[in-house]
This record gives structure tokens, sequence and C-alpha cells, in this order.
């Protein structure tokens, strides 16, 4: 099913359980605009988020996700989660809803020979993956995929068989994605299993506040208080995980938010250096000639 409008939750006589109840039964797109939409309390299926144009805030275990163009989000199977748009400018989101049973029988494909599905057709498990809930960044193939599919609904309309081959795609990147976070994960140092995974957890949560604020200063202090780790934690597992301090990864995203600037705004060089959280336009000048191998204004007239 194909939607490009959202449905207004607060319209009298509206059918919540209907409504959330077409998600068991159909894999569901929605490409809709909207400066303004919420919804305060939802358990759904397997999803993907994205925005297109402006951002998007989940409300997810207690945290607030914003995602920005070029990011994605996955909820899991029955996640609790809140969903909110307010904005001058119209948001273009786009959410991938997958029916349990198509997810269960795509993720049960990658997990199996061919040899075993001759002698077996027909049967899956019915058992999802938990992701891990943190944001992500959209990668070429994924941004191609995504282009596809919604140039192939804008343009043929939506078509089940046709949707859910491109559905596929997304799946099987989602398994790929899953194999990633598991590999991290077993880069944190501790014995167990169990705790690789929740400090996992944790580190992710502390890099999706590095992201959400990348315009303020650090505070290791407060961001291991939300995280749920020691400032000694933070800093030791995070580079174990990720390779780098905590801030040397905020210098990088404040960075490539400042390309990002440089390249789709006209904004003045000194106004985009205080938006990304740099001191002084000269500190952002040499941190981004150090990073690119050209000033910023060098880099903006040849983008």
């Amino acid at each position: 099913m194909y939607y490009t409008h959202l449905p207004d939750h607060t319209k009298p006589g509206f059918d919540e359980a209907q409504h959330f109840n077409s998600f068991r039964r159909h894999n569901i797109i929605f490409n809709a605009a909207s400066s303004e939409s919420y919804c305060e309390d939802h358990v759904g299926c397997l999803s993907i988020k994205t925005v297109l144009s402006g951002t998007e805030t989940y409300g997810v275990e207690g945290r607030q996700l914003t995602v920005h163009p070029g990011q994605f989000l996955v909820l899991n199977n029955e996640q609790r989660y809140s969903s909110r748009i307010r904005s001058k400018e119209t948001v273009q989101c786009v959410s991938i809803f997958f029916k349990n049973e198509f997810a269960a029988t795509v993720f049960s494909d990658t997990q199996r020979d061919d040899a075993y599905w001759l002698d077996n057709a027909g049967t899956s498990s019915h058992r999802l993956p938990e992701f891990f809930q943190m944001l992500r960044p959209i990668t070429p193939a994924l941004h191609q995929q995504y282009s596809s599919l919604l140039s192939m609904l804008n343009t043929n309309g939506y078509e089940e068989s046709m949707t859910d081959e491109y559905l596929v795609f997304f799946l099987r990147h989602l398994i790929i994605m899953h194999g990633g976070d598991i590999t991290a994960s077993n880069q944190v140092k501790a014995i167990k299993a169990g705790t690789r995974k929740e400090i996992y957890k944790r580190l992710c949560v502390a890099r999706d506040i590095l992201h959400s604020t990348p315009g303020h200063q650090i505070d290791l202090s407060q961001i291991g208080a939300q995280s749920g780790l020691s400032v000694p934690q933070l800093v030791r597992q995070f580079k174990a995980v990720f390779h780098t301090t905590p801030y040397r990864y905020l210098s990088n995203i404040r960075l490539q938010q400042a390309a990002h600037l440089l390249q789709r705004t006209n904004e003045p060089v000194q106004d985009i250096a205080w938006m990304c959280g740099f001191e002084s336009a000269g500190a952002f000048a040499r941190a981004f000639r150090a990073a690119y191998g050209v000033q910023p204004t060098f880099f903006r007239a040849n983008g």
C-alpha cells in the first residue's frame, strides 16, 4: 500500500485500531509532505524512517532521535514509539513498514542456502532480529534504491509484486547492517556477550547524542549520564568500537555539516562556523583545511 498523505490522528472519527491493524496485513509505504504531524503513542511493526527534506523526531525508549536528510532509523517489530513533525517549512518524510510474515521470509532466506529451501519450500521462521536503535547514514546504494522505488511508485502507482521486489532489497540491507552491528559490538572490551551488547547499545545512544547536537560544546559527563556510561567507560569503549574519540567524532560531524552548508546554502562562512559549533571562523578554517585540503571559500567556489 502506498500513501502520499500522513493520517490525521486528531480528526473526529479517526479509527486508530483499524488504521494500525492494516500495518499487520500489508507492506506500507508513506511518502508524504507535512509541516505538522504528531503521533503520541504507537506500537508498530518493523519499519525504516527517513526524510528527504526537513527533520522528523521520534521518541524511542525515553530518548528523542531526530532524523535528518541522509539518515535513517530502524524501529523494531512491536516497538513502542512516538513521532513528531513541527516545522515552518514542509518536511518530506518517507517511511516503509514491513509486514511481519514478509520480513521473516526474507530474513529466513538469508540464513539458509538454496539447497535447504528446495526441501523446505513455503516454510520460514517468524522471528525477526532485534536491531540496534540508532541513526544511520544512507549509503549510495540505499539512496539509489530509495530513488528508484519512489520514482516507480510515483510513475506507475502501487503494484504489490513490483513493490515487494524493491522491499526485499531494503530488508537484505538491514540484515547486512545487523551483521555489522554484531561485529562492532564484539569490539567492546568486555568478557560476557550480554555485557558487550548492552555497552554497544549505550555507545549508540552516545553517538546519537553527538549527531543530534553538533552545534553544542561537548560535555562528556552529560553524554555519559544520558547514555549510562562513566566518562572513562565512554572514552575507552567509544575508541575501541568506533576507532576515534567522542570529541574527534563530533568534529567530523561538524565538518560534514559545514561542507553540506557550504555547498547547499549562501550563508556566510562565519555564520556556518558558528552554526556548526566552532569557536571562531579562524578555528573553522584551520579544521576544514586539515580535513578537506582547501579553505572553506575555495571548497564553496569549486564544489
